[in-house]
This record gives structure tokens, C-alpha cells and sequence, in this order.
């Protein structure tokens, strides 16, 4: 054996492995399977072992076979065996591997058989238990109907008169995950990244999306190139989207998404589309004092100036002359990309001439001269002799 090979093999045997403890999850891999036991490599000196129920789908088949690797929690030690659950509840579990769960923080899995005062009825093997409406789900439970006879993972946050008072938590374990991959997001998330999201929340603002693990906010600004007046009109609860990271404040938990920056920005090729001498329809969105503005297409607007309306006369309010949502074909008079403006003419206009003579402005009178000094002398001395 060559030094290089001792001093490895040395290394392997010296270095020691992360202690681990019940409740702990860890990922293990599959070594072995015999029976209704499959075999594990958890890292530690013996294997662990974990019931092969666990990995059956619902036509008997194993899901898992030598070498996958597979997520299990730690269970305390049974005659020197170490045990391992996926999660506790499937089958016929004891009274006294609920309670270790309780105490080791494990979770167990739980059917939702009835609404009752201030919570849910759940089943966990065999076990009745409770959970309250406010820890059901990370967000508010809307509709009670819509956790009826479904299985959910639940965290044991009491467990007392041995056994016959039980109550779970779906939100602690929901919020434990969640913890996780936020710590998983602000390692990898960056600002202009695009991710996956559902939408989650709707309100007069925006729209918050679930993005893995944190909440961002879609500003109602960004979720179009155009003007959006209602969120809802764009968006609904669930809905899978694509969304671009505009900002992140992990300080204060805010994240800015945008939605319209995953399509192509409109203004990009205005100059294109929009060359100045151009004819295009277009509708009235808004008025302002100043003018109107006309939308070309979703998110391209130009604007209508006061002083080019009324058809030759004099207008003191774009209203008198055209009102929002009215059709109109102009004119393109000029293009600004850069500040994202475009000038418009209605189609027909012409700049009005100049017809009116220019008055010309009076000569100029000569100044009235009042002598010299000695001549003022002189008239001064006349008027005392008289």
C-alpha cells in the first residue's frame, strides 16, 4: 500500500461524522432490501433500516431500489436497531411512536375527516387528533371544504392524557420548509434572474407570487407594458407564472417581481413601427390639461397635444373636442425612444400660416436737446433782471 493510500484510508477512519439524533432528516442511501425491510447508508457506523410500506405506491410497488437515495428522520434506537420513517402515520402506528414523534419533533401523516369548533378533525393512524383552523395552512383558511378528506404532513405540538389529547400543526411544518428555502434562495436568487411562481394573493396594487419559499410582489405597474385597472383582469389565484427579479431587500423581506419584463418591451421597436409621417388608428386612454394621450398598442403611447386639436381654433380643454375611448387615426410628428414619447398630429392637421401684417413699431423721437450748462446760466441771470 503506497503512503498516499495509508494516509487517505487514515483520514477516512479519523475524521469524524456529524453527529446525528432523533428527528433528525437526513439523506440516506438504499443498500439493501429484504422483506418488509429495506437497508440504508445513513452515514453512521451500523445501517439503518426503515419499513418498506413506506415506499410502496398505491399499486404495492416499491418506489425506490439499490443506490437511490431517499430523505427519512431519525428514529430512537429500538434493541440497538436504528430506525428511520419517511413520516409516521401510515399503517398501524403505536401510541408510543406518536408520543417519540412528539418528542423527537417528527413528523406524522394525517387524514382531514371533519370540520369541528375552531378546527379540523384529523386521523393519524388510527388516532383522532385536532387541528385549529390557524394552523392548517401557512395562509388564511378560506374555504374549510377544501381540506376535507385529503392527507397532509403534520407536526405534533401537544401530546397529552396519553394520547387521547393530540393536537397538530400543518403551518409549523410548512413554515420550517419555508425557512429553508428562503436560506436556499438567498444564496442563489439574484436580481434580473427569471424564476417560476404562483400567484398567491391578489390585491388593488399588485399580485403576490410564491416563488419557492418566499413571497414576492408584482407592483400592478409591472405586471404590463400597458396600463392594467384591475389585477384580476390579468391575473387569478394559482395561476403558474413567469416572472423577472427587479429587486431584493432580504432585511426587510421584499421581494420586487416584474411580469412584464419577461416579454418583449414595446418601445424597443417604436422607431420602427412608429417612423415619423406614419398613419395610425389609435384610442384615446386619457386626458390631461395639456393634451390627450392615444394608445397605439399595449404599453405605446403618444400624446395628443392641445395646441394641435380644434381644427384650426382655439380649444381650452382636450374634452370639447374628443373624449376617452374614442377612435382616432393621427399621425406620427416625432419619436423619442429614449424618453419613450411620441408626438402626434391628427391625420388631417396643417400648421396654420401667418396671414396677419406685422405691425411696424413707431419711429423713434429725437430727443429734445436743453443746451449747455452756460446756456441755462444765462437764461437764469435774463428772468432775475426782469
Amino acid at each position: 500500500m503506497s503512503d498516499e493510500s495509508f494516509a487517505d484510508l487514515f483520514q477516512e477512519k479519523t475524521v469524524s461524522r456529524p453527529t446525528t439524533k432523533p428527528g433528525d432528516r437526513i439523506e440516506a442511501t438504499v443498500v439493501g432490501i429484504s422483506g418488509e425491510n429495506i437497508f440504508l447508508d445513513v452515514g453512521a457506523k451500523s445501517e439503518g433500516v426503515i419499513s418498506a410500506a413506506e415506499l410502496r405506491n398505491e399499486a404495492g410497488e416499491l418506489t425506490a431500489g439499490i443506490g437511490d437515495r431517499i430523505r427519512v428522520y431519525l428514529l430512537p434506537k429500538r434493541g440497538g436497531e436504528l430506525a428511520c420513517t419517511t413520516r409516521l402515520g401510515g399503517g398501524q402506528t403505536t401510541p408510543q411512536e406518536i408520543e417519540e414523534a412528539f418528542q423527537a419533533g417528527i413528523p406524522v401523516e394525517g387524514k382531514v375527516t371533519a370540520e369541528v369548533k375552531g378546527g379540523f378533525s384529523v386521523t393519524v393512524a388510527g388516532h383522532r387528533c385536532f387541528c385549529p383552523f390557524s394552523q392548517m395552512d401557512i395562509r388564511r383558511v378560506e374555504q374549510a371544504d377544501a381540506y376535507l378528506d385529503k392527507t397532509f404532513a403534520f407536526k405534533i405540538t401537544e401530546y397529552g392524557s396519553q394520547g387521547r389529547n393530540i393536537i397538530l400543526s400543518a403551518r409549523a411544518l410548512q413554515e420550517e420548509q419555508r425557512l429553508r428555502e428562503r436560506e436556499l434562495l438567498k444564496e442563489q436568487l439574484r436580481e434580473g434572474a427569471q424564476v417560476s411562481g404562483t400567484v398567491t394573493s391578489l390585491r388593488d396594487f399588485g399580485a403576490f407570487v410564491d416563488i419557492g419559499g418566499v413571497d414576492g410582489l408584482i407592483p400592478i405597474s409591472e405586471i404590463a407594458w400597458g396600463q392594467t385597472d384591475r389585477v384580476e383582469d390579468v391575473l387569478s389565484l394559482g395561476q403558474q407564472v413567469q416572472v423577472v427579479v427587479k429587486r431584493l431587500d432580504w432585511d426587510r423581506d421584499r421581494i420586487s417581481l416584474s411580469l412584464r419584463e419577461t416579454t418583449e418591451n414595446p418601445w424597443d421597436k417604436a422607431a420602427e413601427r412608429y417612423p415619423a409621417g406614419s398613419v395610425h388608428q389609435g384610442r384615446v386612454s386619457r386626458l390631461a390639461a395639456f393634451g390627450a394621450f392615444v394608445t397605439l398598442e399595449a404599453g405605446v403611447d403618444g400624446l395628443l397635444h392641445i395646441s394641435r386639436l380644434g381644427a384650426g381654433r382655439r380649444i381650452h380643454h382636450p374634452r370639447e373636442v374628443v373624449e376617452v375611448g374614442q377612435e382616432l387615426t393621427v399621425k406620427i410628428e416625432s419619436v423619442d425612444t429614449a424618453q419613450q414619447r411620441i408626438a402626434l398630429v391628427p391625420e388631417d392637421y396643417a400648421p396654420r400660416e401667418k396671414t396677419e401684417d406685422t405691425p411696424v413699431p413707431p419711429a423713434p423721437r429725437e430727443p429734445v436737446s436743453m443746451g449747455t450748462l452756460g446756456d441755462l446760466l444765462k437764461q437764469q441771470l435774463g428772468k432775475k433782471k426782469k
